[in-house]
């Protein structure tokens, strides 16, 4: 279930009840409904909020996920088991059936108690293996649930590395690992939990030859530096005449020898398998990681529900996870 605009529409009377509730000077109160209603300025001139939190200010996740423990509380004394990150949430049900009522019942109470709208476009009922969540997706192996990329997140992360390795910028080979080196670091450092070493090796070719086709057209005496790499001048000559294109030209048995992957780790380039090697983690058979018992369904089984599955999770990157965990416990 994914909250629709939920930072922008946050209604400001409901969230000053439920701040009410508990903290009771009312100093504080007046000050966080300043705050909320402080305004943005636009082109020059402020504008007042009358909903919505700001993003990016230091209070926007403490009131959202205040907001928000409305809804844990309910979905916890209906018995649902679910994980909730900010506003994005997974509930989980024994049967397609039962999810179905469970949206529409949830739903309800989202737009109607605590005045918010549900994104019915990314609100979907579907099998565990196929959800997206924080960019992640599951997948069984031998009986067992495992964290894996999801596809739009791969996706994402090539098109990236395709602009950081596009011919047309003037960056020299410093600057260009400078920036491949800060990307990936942080892209890794999110992702290291999920299978993708059999992904990451596929992709790693096309990376490098991304990164041979950028130094073979910023090459300015390629006769030269093919000599240099031990090509003969006959061959330096030819290949640095060629009509081939520069992409096709970067897979040529020239630049896979000349511009070999040692090289290209000798002059910086980080490798994605390598980075992906040296902060992977493992989320299964390791006893530093808490086991959550889910009950998930079969696709095409009706309502009969699959025997409780080992669902294995790495407790920091997830919010909250109730499962038969008691009610005041938090991952």
């Amino acid at each position: 279930m994914d909250l629709e605009k939920f930072f922008d529409t946050v209604n400001h009377s409901k969230l000053i009840e439920l701040l009410s509730r508990t903290i009771k000077d009312g100093r504080l109160i007046s000050l966080i409904h300043r705050y909320l209603r402080a305004g943005v300025e636009i082109n020059g001139r402020t504008k007042v909020t009358t909903e919505g939190v700001p993003q990016g200010g230091p209070l926007s996740p403490l009131l959202s996920n205040i907001m928000l423990d409305e809804l844990d509380k309910e979905l916890e004394s209906r018995g649902h088991k679910f994980v909730r990150y900010a506003d994005d949430l997974m509930i989980l049900c024994r049967s397609k059936r039962s999810a179905s009522r469970g949206m529409k019942s949830i739903t309800k109470f989202v737009e109607g108690k605590l005045m918010l709208k549900v994104n019915k476009e990314k609100s979907v009922v579907r099998h565990v293996s196929k959800i997206k969540f924080l960019g992640y997706s599951f997948y069984n192996y031998r009986g067992e649930w495992r964290l894996r990329i999801h596809p739009k997140s791969l996706g994402k992360m090539k098109a990236r590395i395709k602009g950081l390795t596009g011919r047309s910028r003037g960056w020299s080979d410093e600057q260009r690992i400078l920036y491949l080196r800060e990307y990936l670091t942080g892209w890794m450092h999110y992702f290291k939990l999920a299978d993708m070493g059999t992904k990451l090796g596929q992709l790693d070719m096309w990376y490098r030859r991304r990164l041979r086709m950028v130094k073979w057209k910023h090459s300015k005496s390629k006769i030269r530096n093919l000599v240099q790499l031990g090509v003969s001048k006959y061959k330096a000559y030819e290949w640095a005449h060629t009509r081939k294109s520069y992409w096709h030209t970067a897979k040529s048995w020239i630049l896979t020898t000349t511009l070999s992957n040692d090289y290209l780790k000798q002059l910086g380039y980080p490798s994605l398998l390598a980075e992906y090697k040296r902060v992977c983690v493992t989320t299964y058979g390791s006893a530093v990681y808490r086991t959550v018992r889910a009950v998930l369904w079969k696709v095409g089984t009706g309502i009969n529900p699959v025997p409780p599955i080992r669902f294995n999770l790495r407790n920091q990157i997830f919010l909250r996870y109730f499962s038969s965990l008691s009610s005041q416990e938090r991952l």
